[in-house]
């Protein structure tokens, strides 16, 4: 009679770093994983992975997150068993390299975990630019008095303009489909399939400013899109209009903006990011009282960020059971993404 055949359970090692880890990987996380892998150690940094790379050679698994590895030839060469990277994390663009593609490894991305709370945040962006929330509150500090019928778009019947249609310009186009507003698009890429689905039209980058109340940015910054928004389009929105950009900070020509900003002090500029982060001590975008600054209020915190753990606890336990991933990242598609 024949033994059953034994398949051995896979091996895991976590690596990121210390600062978020106990946030995207709480303990109800961790014990999900060691149900189903045989963790090889104490996590790790990136730091404490480049002092003994040979802890690799036994990895079956590279769970990850913010402070990965990047995934070169010289790690891939002390990792001959690696079948799979899991990363708790949106942007794997950073951390993969030719060779990693090469390998055939696949990488798994939590962008869409990490992008609900960017839609959400987003969402109350708008809806607080159809109201004009930030213009009128200057007004009223400036002149101390309430102004009488004020007229803003609201939510009925106006127009908000997404610049991206991936992960978190699809969820927020969904959030937006329970308003009455006229939800329009720009994105290269984007079929007209996909447009459908998400319930926006698509339309020219032209068109999107100079006819939309509200238009938030969801771009990847690729040298493309690199400085996208400058003197030309943010000029072309309408008096009062919002720009929000929770994507990558470099999509906007912050010297040219500033300038507009200032001539403009009807427009609002909600910035989550910028390029650089913080930006320049000296840089006008502090003092412009048209501009509003956020940290990466938008992102993934505190426990906000047990989604993106869980997405990967979720993927790893279908790469145990053999099945297809439903976030692996397509090589075909990796140089696009944000």
């Amino acid at each position: 009679m024949n033994e059953p055949t034994t398949v051995p359970t896979p091996t895991a090692l976590l690596v990121m770093e210390e600062e978020r880890r106990a946030d995207v990987y709480p303990p109800e996380v961790l014990a999900g994983i060691d149900r189903l892998v045989d963790r090889q150690g104490p996590p790790l940094t990136r730091q404490q992975l480049a002092e003994d790379p040979a802890v690799l050679r036994r990895v079956d698994v590279l769970l990850t997150g913010w402070g990965a590895p990047v995934l070169d030839a010289a790690l891939l060469g002390h990792a001959p068993r690696l079948r799979a990277v899991l990363v708790a994390a949106g942007s794997v663009r950073h951390l993969t390299t030719p060779a990693f593609w090469e390998r055939g490894i696949p990488i798994v991305s939590a962008a869409a975990a990490n992008a609900v709370p960017v839609a959400e945040f987003t969402l109350a962006q708008v809806l607080l630019g159809l109201k004009q929330t930030h213009r009128i509150a200057r007004d009223v500090a400036s002149s101390r008095r309430y102004p009488r019928d004020v007229a803003v778009p609201g939510a009925y019947r106006s127009r908000v303009g997404l610049l991206g249609l991936g992960h978190i310009g699809r969820l927020v186009a969904a959030h937006l489909g329970r308003f009455d507003v006229d939800v329009c698009a720009t994105d290269p890429v984007a079929s007209p399939e996909t447009a459908r689905q998400a319930g926006v039209r698509l339309i020219g980058i032209e068109e999107l400013f100079a006819t939309c109340h509200v238009v938030s940015l969801h771009a990847p910054l690729l040298p493309e899109t690199r400085g996208t928004v400058g003197a030309r389009l943010l000029n072309s929105l309408g008096p009062g209009a919002t720009l929000i950009n929770t994507a990558r900070g470099a999509l906007v020509d912050e010297t040219a903006a500033a300038r507009v900003l200032r001539a403009r002090p009807d427009l609002t500029a909600v910035l989550d990011v910028t390029h650089p982060e913080p930006p320049a001590h000296g840089s006008p975008l502090f003092d412009l009282p048209n501009v509003v600054l956020t940290p990466h209020l938008a992102g993934a915190l505190g426990a906000e960020r047990h989604r993106l753990g869980l997405l990967v606890l979720d993927e790893l336990h279908r790469f145990v059971q053999g099945l297809p991933l439903q976030h692996a990242i397509d090589p075909a598609h990796a140089a696009s993404l944000a």
